[in-house]
């Protein structure tokens, strides 16, 4: 998209949101540890049951930041096409996590942690508040959640 087409509608931008929630493997995402020291890294994430799904490892910073904080900033797209999901994170063990997430994330990246190291654990993060925009002149409308609710 370009400055110069018309802002997509709310609707659209909530559809278009959605299909790269469906399509796109890697997720930005955004931590802090108790002291405020922040973490930013990729990971591979499935969208599934009105949730992101990560995993990764308990014995790292972001594995200990999103089990401890129990929030989370995620971002997908770059500068001209931006999505930032707000959310709330709970943590499961690989035994513990819902088959069907896990047989979700294994569809979508074609790895099931729950085969690999013990120090594995899926985290479920709920949007809290989602944006999405494409150029400076969709900012005004950029909200589509807030307080966990679609506003559109």
């Amino acid at each position: 998209m370009k400055i110069t087409e018309p802002p997509r509608m709310p609707e659209q931008r909530k559809a278009d949101l959605l299909h790269r929630l469906e399509r796109e493997i890697d997720i930005w995402v955004a931590t802090a540890d108790t002291e405020g020291m922040p973490c930013l890294v990729p990971l591979w994430f499935v969208w599934h049951d009105q949730a992101v799904w990560l995993c990764t490892r308990l014995t790292n910073p972001t594995g200990r930041n999103l089990r401890d904080g129990r929030r989370a900033r995620l971002a997908l797209g770059d500068t001209r096409d931006v999505v930032l999901v707000d959310g709330d994170v709970e943590t499961f063990t690989t035994p513990e996590v819902p088959s069907k997430a896990a047989e979700a994330f294994r569809a979508k990246t074609g790895w099931d942690p729950r085969e690999d190291h013990a120090s594995y654990a899926f985290f479920r993060v709920r949007p809290s508040a989602v944006q999405a925009w494409c150029e400076e002149h969709e900012l005004p409308r950029r909200h589509l959640m807030r307080d966990g609710a679609w506003v559109v």
